[in-house]
């Protein structure tokens, strides 16, 4: 392949600004939009047993009284720092710390090990002073993924109600590394970072699904190899992250735990045996080297031949064979294309900075794994950003691949059409044949727009689906809290332009808690339903609107209402709640509501949400005063 100065200046500089963009925008997701992990300044008193020999349990790893020396030894707490890093160990080890709540009040706190490759943990939370533990949960690669208590992608765990410091001990048992990142969350600050997390990882796996599902377009309409085996280390890339994330074990495989415990090792060598295939069929190594060829072909082999042993050989020495692998591909990988690149082919160079992104950081992350450094951060946004910036050179290389081969295609036909001018009716024949090739390639190309085009359709229109339901509450199926805040803060708007009263009502299950104690979760959830059901029923505009903003709090935007108007409606459903008891189980459940009330035309931005500050007050106020009431206060600024 020949390119000549110019466009080497010109694909040199595509490089340079691909790169700085996906660096700068998966950078900018991570270290922005992910929020920063604060949450540890909860926890204290971390420490760890290490439990060679699986002696100690529940009842006994926290008594300090021991018969012997080498009972005392080995309940010695080694204090430590999260995230800990203790390497690969099949050993069981104990871990134990104090969650202190940030004030003096019951906060119910989510505990979560931002981990996804443990295999069996075992957690147990003791109040003070106590030696038994008030709640047992289970979690980890060895149980299918229904049973954890909390469907999430790693381990997480909800902490009992208590205004007071509780300890948490936890047993791992894993035969790959051993790392607790630790954070300790209140529900709604989980719920926050959850959010932006799955945005980061949307992004990625969005970008990644759509280059899978362009190059299997091109490879049947083209036929070209590299294509396919560019789609396959595309796919096999973005499993294997799924798999270091958890998300696989979650939304793929959630019963087949036997394949969570391999995925990792099954898409890590399916990704740099595709890796190695595409590099062998883009550069023309057998051209300069068969010795790098047959190295590369034997590597070919021996990463497809470990992806069916990683299912049979023990997880620790088919991790440590693929590190080794790794180590070695990188070193050849790279040699390989700045050699490549020194003997003039020019597509090597980019081939080199591609690898040096994936390979480099697929290296770092694997010795962080083993605890051989500890980089102290999440190793997953270093692994998608590495991947994507990979992932879009290696795509500019086809292209430019591509493109060229077309090049020599056009030049050949030209140099073709010159020999035979002395020939009209040959020359008439190769024109018109050439006017077919054009015509067939503009079809195909417009074929290709148009599939694209409803390709990205479909993925808009799914991100708009995702939009609405991130803003419905999966309980009721009403609006959530993130929908009340813009409306609220869309309805003040509204007030304050068009100068109409604006009325907001906050309401509040009487007694809710009794409820659920007598009745446990599921009869709390139906109450909620059953009196959500009775408030929409109530509602007869469109534009008024019903949002659940807590537990057992909703609030209620009604637009264009003055105050008489909102205290008949709100009273209103107040009464119809109260007269229409819930049948569960065979038994009527009464349940009766309060409510705070105000009105007011708004002026302000703050307005709106001083509104909402009285609404609340009045609720409270309700409260105090025998509850099953509506107070209503007018805002007086």
């Amino acid at each position: 392949m020949l390119i000549n100065r110019q466009e080497v200046r010109n694909y040199d500089l595509y490089l340079f600004v691909i790169t700085v963009v996906a660096v700068s925008i998966f950078a900018f997701v991570a270290l922005s939009v992910v929020p920063e992990r604060t949450t540890n300044s909860r926890v204290s008193q971390l420490a760890f047993i290490n439990d060679p020999e699986g002696r100690l349990t529940f009842e006994t790893v926290l008594d300090k009284t021991a018969n012997n020396a080498a009972d005392k030894a080995q309940k010695t707490w080694t204090p430590a720092v999260s995230p800990v890093n203790l390497g690969m160990s099949s050993d069981v080890h104990w871990f134990s710390f104090v969650v202190t709540p940030d004030k003096s009040r019951a906060v119910r706190y989510l505990f979560e090990i931002d981990y996804a490759l443990l295999d069996n943990v075992d957690v147990a939370v003791y109040p003070p002073l106590a030696s038994s533990p008030v709640v047992r949960y289970q979690a980890g690669d060895n149980l299918a993924f229904n049973v954890r208590p909390i469907a999430n992608n790693t381990p997480l765990f909800s902490l009992p109600l208590s205004a007071k410091p509780q300890t948490v001990v936890v047993r791992v048992e894993s035969s790959g590394t051993i790392r607790m990142p630790i954070a300790v969350w209140e529900e709604k600050e989980f719920i926050e970072y959850a959010a932006s997390q799955n945005l980061a990882l949307g992004l990625f796996f969005g970008f990644l699904c759509a280059m899978v599902i362009s190059n299997i377009f091109l490879f049947f309409t083209t036929k070209n190899r590299s294509f396919l085996f560019y789609t396959g280390y595309a796919l096999s890339l973005g499993l294997t992250l799924a798999s270091l994330q958890g998300l696989g074990y979650a939304y793929l495989w959630p019963e087949q735990a036997w394949l969570q415990g391999k995925a990792v090792l099954i898409f890590g060598n399916a990704t740099i045996l595709f890796a190695v295939l595409f590099s062998r069929h883009l550069l023309p190594i057998a051209e300069f080297s068969p010795v790098v060829d047959k190295i590369s072909k034997v590597a070919a082999w021996a990463f497809g031949a470990c992806i069916f042993t990683s299912t049979i050989l023990p997880y620790p020495f088919a991790i440590k064979l693929y590190l080794v692998m790794l180590s070695i591909i990188v070193f050849v990988a790279m040699f390989t294309g700045g050699w490549l690149s020194f003997k003039g082919v020019p597509i090597a160079r980019y081939f080199s900075v591609a690898w040096l992104f994936l390979l480099l950081s697929g290296f770092i992350v694997s010795l962080d794994s083993v605890n051989i450094i500890n980089l102290g951060i999440s190793t997953s946004y270093l692994l998608i950003i590495a991947g994507t910036v990979e992932t879009v050179i290696l795509a500019l290389i086809l292209a430019i691949n591509y493109s060229h081969s077309y090049d020599e295609l056009i030049s050949t036909q030209a140099f073709a059409l010159e020999q035979e001018k002395q020939a009209s009716k040959a020359k008439e024949d190769l024109l018109e044949v050439q006017q077919r090739y054009q015509d067939d390639l503009e079809y195909k190309v417009e074929e290709r727009t148009l599939e694209l085009e409803i390709t990205l359709r479909e993925l808009s229109e799914v991100n708009q689906e995702l939009e609405r339901l991130t803003a419905i509450d999966p309980l009721t199926g009403i609006n959530n809290r993130r929908h009340f805040d813009k409306k609220l803060k869309s309805e003040g708007r509204r007030s304050r332009r068009e100068h109409t009263p604006l009325s907001i009502a906050v309401i509040d299950v009487d007694h809710f808690k009794r409820i659920n104690d007598k009745y446990g979760h599921a009869g709390g959830d139906a109450c909620l339903i059953h009196i959500t059901g009775i408030m929409q029923s109530m509602l007869l505009r469109l534009s008024d609107d019903l949002c659940r903003i807590g537990g057992e709090e909703f609030a209620l935007i009604l637009p264009n209402t003055d105050s008489e108007g909102a205290l008949h409606v709100v009273e209103a459903i107040r009464e119809r709640i109260e007269n229409s008891p819930l049948m569960f189980e065979g038994e009527a459940i009464h349940l009766t509501i309060s409510a705070g009330l105000t009105t007011s035309i708004i002026t302000d931005e703050e307005h709106a949400e001083a509104l909402l500050r009285l609404a609340d007050e009045q609720l409270y106020a309700a409260k105090e005063s025998g509850r099953n009431k509506v107070l209503f206060k007018p805002f007086s600024g």
